[in-house]
């Protein structure tokens, strides 16, 4: 066989054709390939991190519900104004109950609070120590909410386990004005 120019010619062709193939077919189409391939492991990380969201989303409307609930348990825990009257004179029969004297109370002005008012009651009452004791566990037992920021006992004159106690209960209630 002779190797001419027509051969070399025919030779440069054949060897020209895949060359000229993979630069301007297969390399290009390799790099859309490789730029897709990354769009869609971008996309598929985004999926991800909604779907993570949307989780989180759904928790926190769960956890938004218990939260109202709780509230809602709360404030049925409040007495409206009118009621005050109501758990003072229960707070005085507990202590009546429990071997107490009944409590003298002077009452303040009640604190303004966002929804709620705080009613603050000085109290005064005399009896046993075990008496009080009782009084303060009963006083727990309420179904309303009340709290007591200050306490003062002193033993009653000469007499073992005889008390005065002085205390402010502050007696929570729902702001009837403020209220949706």
């Amino acid at each position: 066989m002779k190797f001419g120019p027509r051969e070399l010619m025919v030779l440069v062709l054949i060897v020209a054709v895949p060359v000229a193939s993979y630069f301007l077919v297969f390399k290009p189409q390799n790099e859309r390939i490789r730029r897709s391939e990354a769009e869609i492991h971008h996309k598929m990380e985004l999926l991800e991190k909604l779907r993570a969201e949307t989780q989180r989303t759904d928790d926190l409307r769960a956890e938004n519900k218990r939260i109202e609930e709780r509230i809602k348990d709360a404030e049925a825990r409040l007495p409206t104004g009118k009621e005050v009257d109501n758990v003072v004179r229960q707070v005085s029969d507990l202590a009546v109950d429990q071997g107490m004297e009944s409590p003298a109370m002077k009452s303040s002005k009640p604190i303004q609070t966002v929804g709620y008012k705080e009613q603050p009651l000085e109290m005064e009452t005399k009896g046993s120590f075990d008496g009080f004791r009782s009084f303060l566990k009963e006083l727990e037992l309420l179904k309303r909410i009340t709290r007591m920021p200050k306490m003062k006992l002193r033993r009653e004159g000469g007499v073992n386990g005889n008390i005065e106690a002085d205390f402010v209960l502050s007696i929570y209630f729902l702001d009837e004005r403020a209220a949706p």
